[in-house]
């Protein structure tokens, strides 16, 4: 699973905080984009975004929760981010900007929010590289994870079997909610992160939590195939065992078949 991290929420100011994400083993930078009116209060000026990020060395995930993305896209591009999600509704051409995307190379992702209902989504996926799942309500950091984000994830994941895509979850993310969206291909983490003065421990505590986590489950299904080949040996001996009380009651009875039939043979000799 990998990690991401989300500036929006931090101690420090943004350069700051991008140059310590930067210093760390995360997977990558996700950068909340908003213009106010679709989400949040705007917090980007489109024509600095490159200033701001001259000195990131991170893959960028850029999430436009703006409306009307397609207004932003020349510029989001110069910053050669990783993936570009955007939010399907807020643009009536949301399948050109995915393949402007696929053209220049970059990862096209769709975001899902908590009150929107993912099958609305299913003819987007076919063309999508990555599904951002919000595990919280768009717009703000420090948010609590969503329960109902472990039913949707698994609703999400059966498009799996006809569709190849990655799925990331995104809000209230720490190193408790990130066992319960193990099987996600990536997770964005905020204030867990950018709250702490040790942005490396924190990622660290996330990393060893996915291991523990994924570790106990592997011991779980071994712990369940073991249980399970010992129920198979186990009928399989009870099976045997009928077969040879079988053979033998079918033994004794021939026995008796045979011994009244020398009986009756002996009365008429008689």
């Amino acid at each position: 699973m990998k990690i991401t991290v989300s500036y929006i929420s931090s101690l420090y100011d943004i350069k700051k905080t991008i140059d310590l994400i930067n210093e760390t083993d995360a997977d990558g930078l996700h950068v909340d984009l908003m213009d106010g009116v679709y989400a949040g209060t705007k917090n980007f000026d489109i024509d600095y975004l490159q200033e701001i990020f001259k000195d990131n060395t991170k893959p960028m995930d850029i999430h436009m929760m703006v409306d009307r993305p397609s207004k932003y896209l020349d510029k989001i591009l110069l910053l050669y981010p990783d993936c570009v999600y955007i939010h399907p509704k807020t643009e009536p051409g949301a399948l050109g900007i995915l393949n402007e995307l696929s053209y220049h190379e970059v990862k096209r992702g769709i975001a899902i929010n908590p009150d929107e209902n993912i099958k609305d989504f299913a003819h987007y996926i076919p063309y999508v590289d990555r599904v951002l799942l919000m595990s919280v309500v768009p717009g703000k950091g420090g948010q609590k994870f969503l329960e109902e984000t472990e039913r949707r994830l698994k609703e999400l994941l059966s498009y799996k079997n006809e569709n190849n895509f990655e799925i990331y979850i995104d809000g209230g993310i720490n190193d408790k909610t990130i066992k319960k969206v193990l099987d996600a291909d990536g997770v964005v983490s905020g204030s867990f992160i950018c709250k702490s003065k040790d942005f490396e421990k924190q990622i660290e505590k996330l990393n060893s939590d996915i291991n523990v986590a994924k570790a106990k489950i592997q011991n779980n299904s071994e712990n369940i195939e073991s249980y399970n080949k010992e129920i198979s040996e186990t009928n399989e001996k009870i099976k045997k065992s009928k077969q040879e009380i079988d053979e033998k009651i079918d033994k004794k009875n021939s026995l008796k078949e045979n011994r009244k039939k020398f009986e009756n043979e002996l009365n008429e000799k008689q």
